[in-house]
């Protein structure tokens, strides 16, 4: 895996588009389906990993602040910490997972404990506002929100849980400081923080690195 991922680097980094970069490598090097997706996740060429990073914020960055939340992006990726599964440090320096279920996910208890961390180390932070997005197309996420607002209120953390059907668009159009790993949210926002990514430094929880 780490000569195939050196390998797809060398390719995107002199222009060929990652997706094309990681699918001749992956061929090259028959890796299995589970592997690919590991090389789609962490590889993200030289210029586009720069930009990211140079957006990137730390916890104290939040005070007196607006942040909104990529809601799944943030529990699922949490989850996969807490739950101990392989958690990768991309080129871009954000941390994924790559459990692949998330149009199957289902955020009945398994999520309690995440969203407990998330809120924790948001009110640790001391926003001025937290505006948790999520995924309306996701089974129980209603019950989900409620479940936030309440926590939220218990932890004097002012803001809301909306479930949405855009949240994608909501969180490019939004300009505020945003918290997800997802590359297409990151190119458009000003400003954003890896949640996840705090939460593993803060437990000593080491992500895997190709």
């Amino acid at each position: 895996m780490k000569q195939a991922a050196q390998e797809a680097r060398l390719l995107a980094d002199r222009g060929y588009p990652a997706a094309s970069a990681v699918r001749f490598v992956s061929d090259h090097h028959r890796l299995s389906e589970d592997q690919r997706m590991v090389l789609r996740r962490v590889i993200v060429p030289a210029r586009t990993a720069l930009s990211r990073m140079a957006r990137a914020r730390r916890l104290n960055a939040l005070r007196d602040r607006e942040v909104f939340l990529d809601g799944y992006n943030c529990i699922i990726t949490t989850e996969s910490l807490l739950a101990g599964f392989a958690v990768y440090l991309c080129d871009d320096g954000f941390l994924r997972d790559t459990r692949g279920f998330f149009r199957r996910y289902r955020s009945v208890g398994r999520a309690h404990h995440a969203v407990h961390e998330i809120l924790g180390l948001l009110a640790e932070g001391r926003p001025s506002r937290v505006d948790f997005l999520l995924d309306c197309q996701i089974s129980h996420s209603g019950e989900l929100a409620a479940e936030i607002r309440s926590l939220m209120a218990q932890m004097s953390l002012p803001g809301d849980a909306l479930c949405l059907k855009d949240v994608d668009r909501q969180l490019k159009g939004c300009r505020k400081i945003v918290a997800s790993s997802d590359g297409i949210v990151i190119d458009s926002a000003p400003q954003v923080i890896d949640l996840p990514a705090e939460i593993a430094r803060r437990r000593g929880i080491k992500a895997q690195i190709l």
